[in-house]
This record gives C-alpha cells, sequence and structure tokens, in this order.
C-alpha cells in the first residue's frame, strides 16, 4: 500500500503554536475544505485535525463539536454573500448596472475555488433547525437589501416589492449553480450578462417613471 504524506492528502504539516486568531482560521480553512469535499454526515473531526495538520484535543478546544465547527462556517459563509449583495447594491445609482451587479455578486460567490457555496445552497444538514436558520438568511436579508431598493424605485408596497426581491435572488443562485455544473461552454461573464438581461427586462416594468 501506497504511503501518505501531507504533500499527497491535502494535510498540513504540524507545527508550532499559533495566536488563537490565527489558529481558528487556519482550522475554520481546513473545515471548509473537507465538509466542501465530502459534506457534513461523511465529514470527521478526525480528517479535519489531519487536514490542520493538528491533534483532536487542539480542535476541541476552538470547537466543540462537528456542528459548531460547520455553524461557524456556515455564518462566515452567509456573511460573505449577504455582504457582496450590499456592495453590489451600492456600487451604482443605475438601477439596471445593480440589478447587473447583484447577480454578478451571486455567480462570483458560486464560482469561488473555495466552495463554500455549497455548505449554503447544497448543505446536506437543512434538517438542522440552526442550520436552515442560516440557510434562510441568505435569501431574507439579500431578498431585504434589494425590496428597498425595488419599493424606493416603484413606490410598490413591501409585500409585493418583498417579492419580486425574493424572485430575483431566486434566480441568481439558482441559475448561478446551474451554470457551474452543467451548463458547459458559456464563461461567467456570458452567463451573467444573459441572466442579468432576463432580469433587468422583467424588473423594468415596474418603475414610476421611465
Amino acid at each position: 500500500m501506497a504511503s501518505t504524506s501531507p504533500e499527497h492528502d491535502g494535510a498540513r504539516p504540524r507545527g508550532g503554536r499559533l495566536p488563537r486568531r490565527e489558529r481558528r482560521a487556519q482550522l475554520l480553512e481546513s473545515a471548509l475544505e473537507v465538509f466542501v469535499q465530502h459534506g457534513y454526515h461523511s465529514a470527521a473531526m478526525d480528517d479535519i485535525a489531519e487536514r490542520a495538520g493538528v491533534s483532536k484535543p487542539v480542535l476541541y478546544q476552538h470547537f466543540p463539536g462537528k456542528l459548531d465547527l460547520y455553524l461557524a462556517l456556515l455564518d462566515s459563509s452567509c456573511d460573505a454573500i449577504i455582504e457582496n449583495c450590499r456592495q453590489a447594491l451600492e456600487s451604482t445609482h443605475d438601477n439596471k448596472q445593480r440589478v447587473a451587479a447583484a447577480i454578478t455578486a451571486f455567480y462570483d460567490y458560486v464560482g469561488s475555488d473555495s466552495g463554500a457555496f455549497r455548505l449554503v445552497f447544497e448543505s446536506d444538514l437543512t434538517n438542522e433547525p440552526a442550520v436552515r436558520q442560516h440557510v434562510d438568511r441568505v435569501t431574507t436579508e439579500c431578498a431585504a437589501q434589494i425590496a428597498e431598493v425595488i419599493r424606493d424605485d416603484t413606490g410598490l408596497p413591501d409585500p409585493a416589492a418583498r417579492l419580486l426581491a425574493v424572485s430575483l435572488v431566486g434566480m441568481a443562485q439558482v441559475s448561478a449553480r446551474f451554470w457551474l455544473s452543467e451548463a458547459g461552454g458559456l464563461d461567467r461573464d456570458q452567463a451573467t450578462a444573459l441572466v442579468a438581461g432576463l432580469a433587468w427586462r422583467g424588473i423594468r416594468g415596474y418603475p414610476l417613471t421611465d
């Protein structure tokens, strides 16, 4: 049987002591790699500790259990996409460009090499209430940001603005995941342009004025 080594199995070499914050960041990075590769149920704390190059006691010093570690990662991943959406909406006052920027934010997130989107949009632990709450927060908070823009620009009542905003968020994240897995032949710019065009042709029919 061939021997394994850090160079072959992705494990990081064991090193000296790190400041607590740096160690936590290292553990989260390693955990992300394992969870993305194996999913929550198949990932083991042993795998994560080995990938990080630490002992299990060190891992448990920072995270009491696998669910705590997963939720910490999920929280960070959710914060990232919500912040990306906020920045996209604030990047311009032109609503056509806002739509394109918001769509692009989801495509950039889904297309990231880290694969972190799988924790948010393709989690195998959505029956866990705490995980479901985190995942729903992405749709809720991104849609709330978009709904505010829609309401201010169109004068639509809150329920209508929220429904349109949730529809745009759903279009962005579902199409981005499809593009990544199945829409071969389209690069990211082509894909975002197509979906942003579809979204804009729909939403532009609502403004108060031309």
